[in-house]
């Protein structure tokens, strides 16, 4: 398919700023939703295009296509757009995380051995004693006949 140069350029760029690219399997859009001026058709069919080349690898689910960079497909791109090697796909970048930003599991700054709800459950069941069975004036009764065995009214 014949995809206008401008097009395809803003394809390849937010490609390579992101690392990953989503679309739906809609051909008839009128406009992708994260790149503006472009039909979601010219999406696909250049994504389509990288893929046969082995530039990105495609994953289809609930109607959406997922293409995510390979480090060939890096390469190409910083080759297609004229990139220095200092730029990198968001994909790569590691996040900057903070001490502070972390959240601490509930129990964790009492140390270990600390009361939580499971020893109160061990307790309740420590006084339950499993060999006294059911009292003496538990008497089951059983009507047989429905289900897997004999049938209803059977002799």
């Amino acid at each position: 398919m014949l995809i206008p140069k401008k097009n395809r350029v803003a394809i390849y760029e937010y490609l390579f700023k992101e690392g990953v690219m989503v679309a739906k399997k809609d051909f008839n859009l009128p406009q992708h939703p994260e790149i503006s001026d472009v039909p979601n058709l010219h999406v696909i069919k250049a994504m389509q295009s990288l893929k046969s080349r082995g530039y990105v690898t495609e994953r289809f689910a609930w109607r959406h296509y997922y293409w995510y960079l390979t480090n060939d497909g890096i390469q190409y791109l910083r080759d297609f757009l004229h990139l220095p090697q200092e730029i990198v796909p968001a994909t790569l970048k590691r996040p900057v995380r903070t001490e502070s930003a972390r959240a601490k599991p509930k129990g964790f700054s009492e140390g270990m051995g600390g009361k939580d709800d499971r020893d109160s459950d061990r307790t309740y069941r420590k006084d339950y004693d499993k060999k006294a069975g059911a009292g003496s004036d538990f008497q089951p009764e059983f009507h047989g006949g429905f289900g897997r065995g004999r049938g209803f009214g059977a002799p």
